[in-house]
């Protein structure tokens, strides 16, 4: 599961990083992307240039009656992703690289840790991130869609979802799950669109190496949606057991 995560970069310092052009447009810094948000993804052409354009968080089907089935489509399981009418079409045609500076995860809550309002046990917000400090390129998906009903002037919305697989040792001790994490030298094949060798994007799908990522607990005001600024990321030292 993903379903927080932090794009800080600009616009610019994305495309440099990826090889990519830049867009023609700016979204803000966001320390708190949620469902829904738009984000930053990269795509290529048949040619191999990249480019870096804005999505919708929550893959929304070309078939789709509405935009609202996206909320339920920001994660989509890497093993069973051929498997899935929403997600089978965008793995064979539509992969995208979604940039993140890091991510969060909510650590079980544990005796004598964090209390909710209501005094129960709550869970300990982690922030989870490279290392080395470098972003973190997230396997995607996109898809476009418009609503046919308001004829075929109505804008495409161009949206996205992020790929996840079994956690590494890292994550374990947090969650089962983790986005998938690819490495410079799997970029140019997953971005081509006239890559059709499944059994080898396939393989692309597996956890992190286990030295990739480190975290550090943070304050349970990531909690709100609302929250975006850079206070959200620092570290904070967790109550004891």
């Amino acid at each position: 599961m993903c379903g927080r995560f932090v794009a800080a970069n600009t616009p610019d310092q994305i495309a440099a990083y990826f090889g990519a052009e830049s867009p023609q447009l700016e979204l803000p810094a966001n320390y708190n992307v949620a469902p829904t948000n738009d984000v930053f993804a990269v795509v290529a052409d048949s040619e191999g240039h990249r480019r870096v354009d804005a999505f919708h968080w929550g893959l929304v089907p070309s078939w789709a009656k509405d935009v609202k089935i996206g909320s339920k489509m920001i994660n989509a399981r890497s093993e069973t992703v051929l498997e899935k009418s929403a997600f089978k079409n965008a793995f064979r045609k539509y992969r995208c690289i979604i940039p993140m500076d890091g991510f969060y995860e909510w650590k079980a809550a544990t005796p004598g840790g964090l209390l909710t309002p209501a005094g129960k046990p709550a869970k300990q917000p982690m922030f989870i991130h490279r290392v080395d400090g470098e972003p973190l390129a997230v396997a995607g998906l996109w898809s476009a869609w418009r609503d046919r009903e308001k004829g075929p002037d109505e804008p495409w919305l161009h949206s996205c979802t992020v790929l996840t697989t079994s956690a590494n040792a890292t994550m374990e001790p947090v969650h089962d799950r983790m986005p998938v994490l690819l490495p410079a030298s799997a970029w140019e094949s997953w971005l081509d669109p006239t890559n059709q060798d499944f059994d080898a994007l396939s393989r692309l799908l597996v956890p992190a190496p286990d030295g990739l990522l480190t975290m550090h607990a943070v304050s349970t005001e990531v909690n709100k949606v609302g929250n975006k600024g850079p206070e959200l990321i620092e570290p904070i030292e967790p109550p004891a057991a």
